[in-house]
């Protein structure tokens, strides 16, 4: 049977990041790996991002696109039995950030995928940096997605300050009890190191950290309704003037609740990729890319958040 990873995290977090380095691994350990990304949005980003494992042997399928459950988990499980017969050794499953991972649980356990994949491991990336409040919905994704968790990655450790390791942590327990899940996090069950500081045991111990059952008291919500996409297409913008009024969007209330952005954006004949959240904002060159900038959070109005990007 394909053994199935599922890497889990709220909007920002870092599951692209990790992913790289996760399957940059597995491909190195003789594993023959294939990605599926499922962005929220109509525009699938991350599956941009990881275009450089190709050259590893690793194979990507994306699914994109916000739509209703029952239109999700029908595309979700076309493309498993797609794959299954393809050879691969492993499957790492990237879902957006507001993903319910129930949807995960219920497509594996269908005849006949139940009969071609086993469910590995659920990794959780959570930001270091989380922010203090979020709203309930939010919460509740951030539980959700980290109940089953074999274990907690904190992301982007190296930047806290003294105290928000535990901090972010302490919010992940509330966001548990909230949703009164019976899952309660052990100190070795949550790996706050440095990602560039990983070790071959470090990768290993991940690979194998497993899942645990647990239950959360279901808060029910649409998802897609709850949180919201504004895209932009051939802005138009150049890079000194995206960098510069981005951050502004998660102050300014008249934009909405702004979580992260994300996007690409061309400089002198070189792409290079935007990334932001409250805690700031990340440019990478990239290889390859599309003029398209994306924002997502809640109650979001495009028109000013359009305004705030062009003054």
């Amino acid at each position: 049977m394909v053994q199935v990873d599922l890497i889990t995290g709220f909007l920002g977090a870092g599951k692209t990041t990790f992913l790289r380095r996760y399957a940059a691994y597995l491909a190195g350990q003789g594993e023959r790996v294939c990605i599926l990304e499922n962005d929220f949005g109509a525009v699938n980003v991350d599956a941009m991002l990881v275009q450089d494992l190709l050259e590893l042997g690793c194979e990507i399928e994306t699914i994109s696109g916000g739509c209703d459950c029952d239109t999700h988990q029908r595309r979700m499980r076309t493309k498993l039995i797609s794959m299954a017969m393809r050879g691969f050794t492993r499957v790492l499953v990237e879902p957006s950030g507001i993903f319910d991972v129930d949807e995960f649980f219920d497509v594996l356990r269908d005849d006949p995928l139940d009969r071609w994949y086993q469910l590995g491991n659920v990794i959780a990336i959570v930001d270091a940096l989380l922010p203090e409040q979020l709203s309930p919905q939010a919460d509740y994704v951030l539980a959700s997605e980290c109940a089953n968790a074999g274990l907690v990655l904190l992301s982007r450790s190296q930047l806290a300050k003294p105290g928000q390791c535990e901090a972010a942590v302490a919010h992940l327990k509330r966001a548990l009890t909230a949703c009164k899940c019976s899952r309660v996090f052990q100190p070795e069950e949550i790996l706050a190191k440095d990602w560039a500081a990983l070790t071959e045991a470090d990768m290993a111990r991940i690979a194998r950290c497993g899942m645990r059952q647990a239950s959360c008291e279901k808060l029910h919500f649409e998802e897609h309704e709850a949180f919201s996409s504004a895209y932009f297409l051939e802005l138009g913008l150049p890079r000194a003037r995206l960098e510069r009024n981005i951050p502004g969007l998660f102050t300014d209330p008249a934009c909405g609740r702004v979580l992260r952005v994300k996007g690409f954006v061309e400089e002198n004949g070189q792409w290079v990729e935007l990334n932001a959240t409250a805690d700031g904002l990340t440019a990478s060159p990239l290889a390859q890319g599309q003029q398209v900038l994306i924002v997502i959070g809640e109650g979001l109005d495009k028109a000013a958040i359009e305004q705030k990007l062009r003054n």
